[in-house]
């Protein structure tokens, strides 16, 4: 993608190419050919709202991308965009407790 576009292009990318509603309230990624600046596309319930960011002196770890997309979970999507690994986030799963007390 063009990184120049803006967000009604970024909107419209989204619908066609993606298949997906830019309105719905899923949040899209957009990485640079580098890696190391980003834009996020997100509508927020009143409009559409577009954060871009760089990293000054490294780039972001990306996950694989498959079918022209990558799922995060939201703990990864926040190490990404602080710029940190995310693949070395491990979450620990716990058990619920058997009974409240």
């Amino acid at each position: 993608m063009d990184f120049r576009c803006r967000h009604r292009a970024l909107a419209l990318i989204v619908q066609t190419e993606l298949k997906l509603d830019p309105h719905s309230g899923v949040m899209i990624v957009f990485r640079s050919k580098r890696g190391d600046r980003l834009k996020i596309l997100v509508w927020d319930g009143t409009g559409l709202v577009l954060v871009y960011k760089v990293l000054e002196q490294s780039s972001f770890a990306w996950p694989k991308v498959q079918d022209g997309t990558m799922r995060l979970s939201r703990a990864q999507h926040e190490a990404l965009f602080e710029g940190l690994d995310w693949r070395r986030i491990v979450v620990q799963r716990v058990a619920p407790p058997i009974a409240a007390g």
